[in-house]
């Protein structure tokens, strides 16, 4: 029999929201659940709006009151796994990964063995009891670098507040065709490409996405950035930078026809800072660039 974990969740919908879909600004509020997984718990009378209970395609006008009580299917049914794991911190809330590139981090469709999560449940199986096994974001299988988990539902509901109220700090670098001559900061949205769904885009009906970045090396072609997200949509950093025309050297999905020998995005999750859930301490980890990104900025030539 498959178990559950209750759920609670509240939360105001932004004024900027006005005129959308509930399903829609559900899922900007509580974006550690899927939009589909949103709609089910309306549609089954778990989610009240201002003491009311709404369908799906009822619109907002921003400043509701948003109560949800609801079960979410644990990960009992993922499977435990014996993988090697790179922890960089763990205590009885959290436990912050060191990702490898090549590990993708949920099973799915043709990724059921072999994942973070497999290899987490195997780490600490208590995660088990907590929605998505404790991970509330997420980096591509080709992405490497930290990630943060939560080990129980009290450290879940504080870091998917401090996502959503944006005050998780994470910080990548990255090494995109090139030349930037100074920082600056892309406010595009993002949403599912029109004619591509595997793939997202900078389209005007997206979700809001905010990168800054800023040079930290500049070479003849090439430029090695450091990237702050303020935001976390799917892909954003390489969604971002190839709208700006400077796609992530190793892109294979949006790099377009500009290509390059290096075998995946260059792109590492370097910096994670957040506030402890239990003690309220500002914590910071770091996870140096992995030896095919060093060897990369070896092989760009001499710095201009």
């Amino acid at each position: 029999m498959q178990q559950t974990s209750n759920i609670h969740l509240a939360g105001t919908i932004q004024a900027e929201l006005s005129g959308c879909r509930v399903d829609q600004a559900l899922a900007q509020l509580f974006p550690e659940y899927s939009r589909e997984r949103l709609k089910s718990w309306l549609l089954a009378g778990h989610c009240q709006v201002n003491g009311n209970i709404l369908r799906p395609k009822d619109k907002v006008a921003g400043g509701e009151q948003v109560v949800i009580n609801a079960a979410v299917e644990n990960a009992i049914e993922w499977q435990a796994e014996d993988l090697p794991l790179e922890v960089i911190y763990a205590d009885e809330d959290l436990i912050v990964i060191n990702k490898p590139v090549g590990m993708v981090v949920h099973p799915a469709a043709g990724n059921r063995a072999g994942t973070l999560v497999n290899a987490l449940l195997n780490y600490a199986p208590e995660l088990s009891q907590v929605p998505r096994a404790g991970v509330v974001h997420r980096l591509d299988k080709d992405t490497s670098g930290l990630l943060v988990i939560a080990r129980n539902l009290t450290a879940h509901t504080s870091l998917v507040e401090q996502l959503q109220a944006r005050t998780i700090s994470r910080i990548y670098e990255t090494v995109v065709h090139g030349i930037f001559l100074a920082g600056s900061t892309i406010n595009q949205p993002i949403g599912r490409h029109l004619h591509d769904r595997k793939k997202m885009a900078v389209v005007g009906d997206g979700k809001p996405a905010i990168t800054h970045y800023r040079v930290l090396t500049r070479f003849p072609k090439h430029t090695h950035l450091q990237v702050q997200l303020e935001t976390g949509r799917t892909h954003q950093i390489r969604v971002h930078m190839a709208f700006v025309k400077h796609p992530l050297v190793g892109d294979r999905t949006y790099a377009g026809r500009i290509q390059h020998n290096f075998p995946r995005q260059a792109l590492h999750a370097r910096r994670l800072s957040l506030v402890h859930p239990r003690t309220g301490e500002e914590m910071t980890w770091e996870a140096a660039l992995p030896a095919d990104m060093q060897q990369l900025l070896h092989d760009l030539t001499t710095p201009i």
